[in-house]
Formats: C-alpha cells, structure tokens, sequence
C-alpha cells in the first residue's frame, strides 16, 4: 500500500475553479473523468496514506478509504443552494463502531481555495449530547489540561461549537466548566494555506493536526465507548 502522497495534480484546482463558476449537472456530467481522474483518484490515496499513520496512534480510526471520502453531489432537499455539486472533496475518520454510539472522529475537506482540518462531535443527538456533558462536568479538570497545551493549541486553534445561552437544565450555572456544558458542538477547526494541495507536504500537514487533535477526540469519545447503546443511534438520526 503507498504510504507516502504527492500532492494533488494541478488539475484538481483548475476543476474546482472551473466547477465553481459552472455549477451545474450540464457542465459536471462531461467531465466527470476529470473528476475522478484529478480529484477523486489522488483522494483516496491520500485517505490511505493518512490511514497509515494513524494506525500509529489513533489505529480505532483507521477507515477504508472508499468509505472515508464523501460523495461530490450535494443534499439540496432542504438548503435554498440548489447548486447541485460541492466543490471540494471531504473525507472522515470516524471511530470503529463509533456510528453505533455517535461518536466523534477527524476531518478534512480540499479545494482550490481552502483546506480545512478538524475533529470532534458535531450536531450530536440528545442522548450522546447528555453523555458528554455529564463527562465535562465530572472531568473538566481533564478537559482544561488538553486544552491549555500551547504547543497543541498552535495547532488545533481552540474548542469551538453553537452554545445554548444559558446552562442546561440540570446544569450548575455556576459550574467552573459552564462554558463548555453549554456547547452543542465540541469541535477544533483549523484552515491550512490552499497552495499545500498540490505539494508532498499536505500529508504531514493534515496528520500532524490530526495526532495534535487525537486527545480531545478521546476524551469526547470516552463516555460513549463505555456504554452499550441500547439500539443503533443512526436510526434517529439523518
């Protein structure tokens, strides 16, 4: 298996620059070779290379490559962007058996013009929101720790996410961790220079967030894996 990636082709950017001006199934449908050749091809061996390390220190992580990389076309149903296509190419790292329990795993998306890196528990449901607040509150001294690493922080930015206005019910207002209770999202996001896609050097860039970012996964995640859902959590969900 290549372990090693070397960069997107400079096609990726001319296609999404293109796709960007031309969003529309006219436009995609010609060319999607171009798609599959410049930017999906070259995704799926970048998702096996970052694979490759993180079995070296997040291995529950690991996520077949097919299964990691998210579909170009856009869900409309609901957004008033008809735009049928994204334009750029994503992919997740969830936990192993983590879609069963709502658990938080790492990000990347690539374009023409940005690159995004992150992890944590997006948009959870009440149950898995519940567990990890409980978590926080009985663990914040564990949660600042993670958070005050300077050199991680550099890194990984700091915790962000949408936030209730006021504590929870059953919530301590006065909790020294009342800031992150109230969180809806537990999420690091961080953006990269767009001019990395094209280069060897992406690789390590993503991978070296991923492993700054791979404590405060854990923590999230901890009371999760501990219980045995009851049913599949998927099914009350999208």
């Amino acid at each position: 298996m290549r372990t090693a990636f070397a960069g997107f082709p400079e096609e990726m950017v001319k296609f999404f620059r293109s796709l960007k001006r031309n969003n529309r199934r006219e436009w995609f449908q010609p060319r999607k070779h171009l798609f599959e050749q410049h930017v999906k091809t070259p995704m799926l061996e970048l998702v096996a290379a970052i694979n490759a390390e993180l079995a070296k220190f997040a291995p529950d992580y690991v996520t077949e490559p097919k299964s990691a990389v998210f579909r170009i076309y856009r869900d409309t149903r609901f957004s008033a962007d008809k735009t049928p296509y994204k334009t750029h190419i994503a992919a997740s790292f969830a936990r192993r058996g983590g879609e069963r329990l709502g658990a938080g795993g790492f990000y990347f998306s690539v374009s023409h013009d940005v690159i995004e890196v992150a992890a944590g528990i997006w948009h959870p449901d009440r149950e898995v929101m519940l567990l990890v607040r409980n978590h926080i509150a009985e663990t914040h001294a564990e949660l600042n720790r993670i958070l005050a690493d300077k050199k991680a922080r550099k890194l990984t930015g700091s915790l962000r996410g949408d936030a209730l206005t006021r504590s929870p019910k059953g919530f301590d207002p006065e909790h020294p961790a009342a800031g992150f209770i109230k969180m809806k999202d537990w999420i690091l996001d961080v953006t990269l220079d767009p001019g990395l896609a094209t280069t060897p050097k992406l690789q390590a860039e993503i991978v070296t967030r991923f492993r700054a970012m791979a404590p405060l996964i854990q923590y999230l995640n901890r009371p999760l894996i501990a219980r045995k859902p009851a049913r599949n959590l998927l099914e009350d969900r999208w």
